[in-house]
């Protein structure tokens, strides 16, 4: 595998694979990889001949008060992970590459709609972010194909949502939420919990199946339902941000007629933010 640094050095490795013929595949990540982003790159060698990564971890997705500065950085680790799951040229740029006018003169990206709300509602800015930082790295790298995990649920949806509206010639795909043994989502944040947050944290996916479940019992009070999840949580030791049912496809929230749904909650267990969903059908 090789390592480059700048759009020059990545470019070439591109050009090369490309001459070549190969079918090229994109995964970017923030670093600090777990058997989630395994997950997304060994999906993405099965559909492409030619695996590209990034690690770069966006300020411009950061708010006041985040986690910027304490954001794990673990490069020699994650380089070995990549390696080991296949991945053939990894692009770790720094601020400078991809901010070269700096942050304040940034062109912003925005993707209306299926920003608002949710993780969209608690953090603002948060996915003009998100969408400017892809946009960049997808004009960069013109993958085929790029891959996106489905923990982030509404990113995946923003992602998709621009791709579209800027006709970019590269197909999205979502890849299934990789969970621990006890149920937890796979997140680079599960290492800020204590080991008694991290005994309580499966409860967050616990209390969603229940809901699911009185759900696809045919349950459509759903302020109840919500309300007895928030009870539940907090007994496990949470603080609920939010919980809500939405449809799959859109995005928007369920009506009558959606078959599709996915049932979002964000939560924080002591200082630490988890997020996790369930998608099921009706």
């Amino acid at each position: 595998m090789n390592t480059v640094k700048n759009l020059q050095q990545l470019r070439a490795a591109i050009s090369r694979a490309r001459s070549e013929g190969k079918r090229i595949a994109f995964v970017p990540t923030m670093g600090n990889l777990h058997a989630g982003h395994v997950a997304l790159i060994q999906h993405a060698t099965e559909r492409a001949d030619f695996v590209v990564a990034s690690i770069f971890v966006n300020p411009l997705q950061f708010g006041a008060n985040e986690d910027l500065d304490s954001y794990p950085r673990t490069l020699v680790a994650d380089q070995s992970k990549l390696l080991e799951a296949g991945c053939n040229l990894l692009f770790t740029p720094d601020a400078q590459e991809m901010y070269p006018q700096g942050m304040a003169q940034q062109t912003i990206v925005s993707v209306p709609g299926v920003s608002t709300g949710l993780c969209g509602g608690s953090r603002p800015g948060h996915f003009d972010g998100v969408a400017t930082i892809v946009c960049k790295l997808l004009n960069m790298v013109q993958p085929d194909i790029a891959l996106f995990g489905e923990k982030d649920f509404q990113q995946l949806a923003v992602i998709r949502k621009m791709v579209t509206d800027l006709n970019m010639q590269v197909q999205i795909f979502g890849v299934p939420i990789v969970r621990d043994h006890d149920g937890l989502a796979l997140s680079s944040r599960n290492g800020y919990l204590s080991a008694q947050q991290r005994a309580a944290a499966p409860a967050l996916q616990q209390c969603l199946q229940a809901v699911k479940a009185q759900i696809k019992n045919g349950r459509r009070d759903y302020a109840m339902l919500f309300e007895q999840f928030d009870t539940d949580l907090q007994a496990a030791g949470f603080r609920l941000d939010y919980v809500e049912l939405r449809d799959a496809l859109s995005l928007q929230p369920a009506e009558v007629d959606s078959t599709q749904l996915v049932l979002l909650a964000a939560a924080y267990l002591g200082s630490t933010r988890l997020i996790d969903n369930l998608i099921f059908d009706l």
